[in-house]
């Protein structure tokens, strides 16, 4: 074949294509070949791309192992002594082809082939050449790495077992020396002791039956069971490998161990046959007769009682149960609680199961004892109502029975807890004033009125208002209908003036006293009551009905028109001739003149 090395310049192959190529070449390439390939490689020759790949030599080790697998494998794995090589290199390095058909290109012999670089090494007898030569392991027409590893596929014609201890020689025999001996006993899964050491082989492996030898007592001493399997066959139990005579039995390391009472007890009491493996384990087979209970808790007595003392309770309810004992409960009689069958019927577990009877409430306040009454005294409450509800007890609701807020069922009906539900009777208002009683009662004192009308509203209570009963002024639904605040409003029966000075009440009238007065005609109005004027009545010049506020003319002639002598041809502004004094008296220095 022909090398990527090999490869020429194409004006050199075109000259060389002239010369007289050799009698076996066939084509340009075998012609340009260095010679002819071995034997194992002459299909191929024709075909140089099945070894090389032009212009690039490294892919040659990988085109060798597409053929030769088995060394492939040894390499990746890093096995067989290609596997072993410290460096990879280059197949051809070893094995240079077109050397002729009968080149042999593995040059290895027996002296310079290193078989540590196998797996498997030759070590002792196996290394001597002398004894052992190669063509024992490795047969002809077979390839060297077919060789077997295993002892067996050699040493078949040595075993004298004849096959009955298998084919892992290894595990006795050593490669020194055939014969020599070493297996270790202690390394299988029945360690040889006391005096198994002494039997030999032979006691136990009869027939060179080493494979399925038994390990049990029985099968070696049942010409030694005295007891005529009665006792079973577990030897072991009673007896050890030091002495058979010697009963080394330690009843505690047995499924029942002798504590107490059960140390003084004579073997025959439990084991009443023979047979030691039938002797139950269990209390209630020996103590059914001691049963006060006569069935009812069940026949574990030893969750209860001990083995030093039958009436010796060790039972711990707050440990051994889910339900620990407190307060009265320590002291209560088992039977109080456990009526029926222990381990069968349910022990409730709820405080309504035992104080359905003491419930004063009926049921009404649902079967949770435990939210109100504690284990310590049924009568004293551990149900603190300002801190496990959100209604806190304030004032006389704090002496207040229960019974008295919750009527009817505590859990399934809700519980009100506005005012008005429970004080509705007590309303005097009969609903008036709406259903928030908190607004102006408080929780110390019904009749202690927390509302303050001066700071809770935008109309301060002052005068006669303060002690004036609330219904006066709040007639209808006082948080529906809107309250007036004028004074008409409430003092509208008291106007003897019949709204001829208006309604602004206060204009005149104060809270004090509704009889005084506090009105100044002077002072509060641009018309000064003097003279003749002083003294009269109201409603000598306010003569009309007024919707609001006081709308009266001051011009003299609006009251003295039909006094009027000149009938209007002197003007309407008698105050400059006439006086307030007396209409008759005229003003000194008066011009009189005539208007138009």
């Amino acid at each position: 074949m022909l090398a990527s090395s090999y490869y020429l310049p194409i004006g050199l192959l075109g000259a060389l294509m002239f010369i007289a190529a050799p009698a076996w070449a066939d084509n340009v390439e075998t012609a340009l070949m260095p010679g002819q390939v071995i034997e194992g490689h002459a299909k191929w020759e024709e075909d140089c791309t099945k070894c090389h790949k032009r212009f690039d030599k490294a892919a040659q080790n990988t085109l060798c192992q597409d053929c030769h697998k088995d060394i492939r494998k040894d390499v990746e794995q890093k096995q067989g002594s290609h596997g072993r090589l410290k460096e990879q290199r280059e197949c051809k390095a070893c094995h240079t082809d077109h050397k002729g058909r009968t080149e042999n290109i593995a040059p290895i012999t027996e002296q310079t082939f290193d078989h540590k670089r196998t797996d498997f090494p030759l070590q002792g007898a196996h290394a001597d050449t002398k004894k052992v030569e190669c063509k024992a392991c490795h047969k002809s027409k077979a390839k060297y790495r077919e060789a077997p590893s295993d002892c067996y596929s050699c040493h078949k014609k040595d075993d004298k077992h004849k096959g009955k201890l298998g084919s892992a020689c290894a595990d006795c025999h050593t490669d020194r020396n055939w014969k020599e001996f070493r297996f270790d006993h202690d390394k299988t899964r029945y360690k040889l002791r006391n005096k198994h050491v002494e039997v030999p082989c032979k006691g136990c492996h009869e027939n060179d039956r080493f494979k399925e030898t038994p390990m049990d007592c029985y099968s070696c001493h049942k010409k030694d069971d005295k007891h005529k399997g009665q006792e079973g066959t577990k030897c072991e139990e009673c007896h050890n490998d030091q002495s058979w005579k010697k009963s080394p039995f330690d009843h505690n390391k047995s499924r029942f161990p002798l504590m107490g009472k059960h140390a003084k007890v004579e073997c025959t009491k439990c084991h009443l046959t023979p047979a030691f493996k039938d002797a139950p384990t269990d209390c209630y087979s020996c103590h059914k007769k001691d049963d006060k209970h006569k069935g009812a808790y069940g026949e574990k007595c030893e969750t209860c009682h001990a083995e030093n003392d039958w009436k010796m309770i060790i039972f711990d309810h707050d440990l051994h149960s889910t339900y620990p004992l407190r307060g009265r409960h320590i002291t209560t009689k088992c039977a109080s609680c456990h009526k029926g069958q222990l381990y069968k019927d349910k022990t409730p577990v709820d405080c309504n199961a035992c104080h359905k009877k003491d419930d004063i409430h009926k049921g009404r306040f649902a079967e949770k004892c435990e939210r109100c009454h504690t284990e310590r005294d049924w009568k004293a409450l551990l149900f603190e109502h300002d801190r496990d509800t959100k209604y806190p007890l304030r004032g006389k609701h704090r002496t207040t029975k229960c019974e008295s807020c919750h009527t009817g069922q505590l859990y399934k009906d809700n519980t009100p807890s506005d005012c008005n539900a429970c004080h509705k009777k007590d309303d005097i208002h009969k609903g008036h004033f709406n259903e928030q009683c908190q607004r102006c009662h408080t929780e110390q004192r019904w009749k202690a009125l927390l509302f303050d009308h001066d700071r809770d509203t935008a109309y301060p209570l002052l005068g006669k208002h303060r002690t004036a009963f609330c219904e006066r002024c709040h007639t209808g639904q006082l948080y529906k209908d809107k309250t007036p605040t004028a004074c008409y409003s409430c003092h509208k029966g008291e106007d003897v003036h019949r709204q001829r000075l208006g309604t602004e009440c206060q204009d005149c009238h104060n809270i004090r006293d509704w009889k005084l007065w506090d009105f100044n005609h002077d002072t509060r109005t641009r018309f000064k009551l003097d003279g003749g004027h002083k003294g009269l009545d109201c409603y000598a010049c306010h003569t009309k009905r007024m919707d609001k506020k006081v709308e009266s003319s001051s011009s003299c002639v609006s009251c003295h028109k039909k006094d009027d002598k000149h009938e209007g041809s002197f003007g309407a502004q008698c105050e400059r001739c006439h006086e307030t004094t007396f209409w008759k008296t005229i003003n000194s220095g008066t011009r009189i003149f005539r208007g138009r």
